[in-house]
């Protein structure tokens, strides 16, 4: 009963002590983060000092939290530096990815089948995963700037990324347990937090800005983040009224309960599940926009201007809302949803994994959230419908685009099965246990996991990487067919 308090209404008494801290601490992170900006900007005092003052406030803020347990946040970025020190540089990203993310899993472990079954929310493996996401970043971004790999080799965003000498520990540290990120992240590359720490973000990100170049903003001071901030405020303190009046009224658990089953009609369960995931989801928009929000009061997460000139604070953000409740597919959903942690799962294995990158990366993000079932279950089902979705797309798809209002009857249908797909989906995610998933899916009749076999088996598409080579061959068959013609003509040139 306890845990069905703590997974499907959010609170319980048990957590609720540990929540209370963990948005104090985000508050008083934001007053901090004002002050960093305002009293230890970059052309007031050194790197060293802002680096030092970010990690001990960071430190003070997981103490405040996580009472001792935080000290698994030193223990782990401890180990993880040592492999990044002592191991070869060939392998070093190889042996510091295992050990980051197999430490979490035992935490994880530990927390979940010794301290307390079902504590889903605020605990101290939380920031442990956003962690893991940065010293396994930054593993694979050392490996690829110092060792011997051929620069056409990495992708472009890998050689923006890489990192081009060892990282100090105060570096490393500052990097990983900021007060601006230790509770609720989100990730950002190592380059980028180094960028702001010593001041240059702001030149860089202009000089990449073509419309600050056009639009006269080079000559202008740095901007102000205040606007980005208060907006971002507002979005926390809508969503999280809405999260607070909804989520009692719509609990997901329902979705399961035999008399609801039994007496209303499936379409009313449809929508009766979409309801409920959809007062769900405001939880997660005030966490993330909140630590969006904190970063950016610090000063961190400019990304150029807009075509209006108006100053980016999104270099960082988590979210996109809009985009999520307005997607028409799942890969937009996805695209748009904990932004960061999707760029991490693209960088450390999708563009790295040889074999089914797809399945890959699906397995990698279950096995970083934890050890629950229901997160198993669900992303073995999102493999499924990634593979629907794509092969939907590139059979369907094109016969809609043929006038706009095909098109926007093509955007309401699959707007609405991406919506309905993606609630399918993530309901063994708030579920956790393998009973209460599967008495879901067997009521629902497994119906979109056989739909979607169906339509990979009638639909077959090619993967992105077949595709990618496909079009590298035939770029090299046409380039050799060029060749082979000069040379041709050549000949006849001498013949003659």
């Amino acid at each position: 009963r306890q845990t069905q308090k703590t997974c499907f209404h959010g609170i319980s008494s048990s957590a609720a002590p540990v929540q209370v801290n963990f948005v104090a601490g985000q508050l008083f992170a934001l007053l901090m983060a004002v002050w960093f900006r305002l009293y230890l900007h970059p052309s007031k005092t050194s790197p060293f000092i802002r680096h030092v003052v970010a990690t001990l406030l960071g430190l003070y803020l997981a103490l405040f939290c996580f009472g001792w347990y935080s000290v698994h946040f030193l223990v782990q970025s401890g180990l993880s530096y040592g492999v990044m020190i002592f191991a070869s540089l060939e392998h070093m990203h190889k042996y510091c990815f295992i050990v980051t993310l197999g430490y979490l899993i035992v935490c994880q472990i530990t927390r979940v089948y010794v301290f307390d079954y079902g504590m889903y929310s605020a605990d101290f493996t939380g920031p442990m995963m956003v962690i893991t996401q940065k010293i396994t970043s930054m593993a694979f971004e050392i490996h690829d700037g110092l060792s011997k790999r051929r620069e056409g080799q990495l992708t472009p965003s890998q050689k923006y990324l890489a990192i081009s000498r060892m990282p100090s520990l105060l570096e490393y540290l500052s990097y990983n347990c900021n007060f601006m990120g230790i509770l609720a992240g989100p990730t950002c590359s190592y380059n980028d937090y180094m960028a702001f720490m010593e001041g240059t973000s702001y030149q860089r990100r202009r000089q990449e800005s073509a419309n600050g170049k056009e639009n006269g903003k080079a000559k202008q001071p740095e901007p102000s983040p205040k606007r980005a901030v208060v907006a971002k405020l507002c979005t926390c303190a809508i969503s999280l009224t809405t999260y607070l009046s909804l989520y009692r009224l719509l609990p997901v658990v329902r979705s399961i309960d035999e008399h609801f089953v039994s007496n209303t009609p499936f379409h009313l369960q449809v929508v009766y599940l979409y309801l409920a995931m959809l007062a769900l989801r405001p939880k997660y928009y005030f966490v993330w926009t909140l630590a969006d929000a904190i970063n950016n009061a610090a000063g961190f997460g400019f990304n150029g201007y807009d075509a209006d000139g108006s100053p980016r604070w999104d270099l960082i953000s988590n979210l996109r809302i809009l985009d999520i409740e307005f997607a028409t597919s799942f890969k937009l959903f996805l695209d748009n949803w904990n932004i960061q942690t999707a760029q991490w799962l693209k960088r450390v294995c999708y563009e790295r994994c040889p074999v089914n990158p797809t399945a890959a990366t699906f397995l990698l993000s279950a096995m970083w959230h934890g050890v629950y079932p229901g997160y198993y279950l669900t992303f073995v089902t999102g493999i499924g419908m990634t593979m629907a979705a794509r092969a939907v797309r590139h059979n369907i798809r094109p016969y809609f685009l043929v006038s706009d209002s095909h098109k926007r009857v093509y955007d309401v249908i699959t707007w609405a099965s991406t919506q309905v797909a993606i609630c399918y989906t993530v309901v063994p995610f708030v579920l956790l246990a393998v009973g209460p998933s599967l008495k879901f899916y067997s009521s629902w009749y497994f119906c979109l996991h056989l739909l979607c076999l169906l339509v990979v088996l009638v639909l077959p598409v090619k993967s992105r990487r077949r595709q990618a080579r496909a079009k590298e061959d035939a770029a090299q068959d046409e380039q050799r067919d060029h060749s082979s013609t000069d040379n041709n003509c050549n000949r006849k040139d001498k013949s003659t």
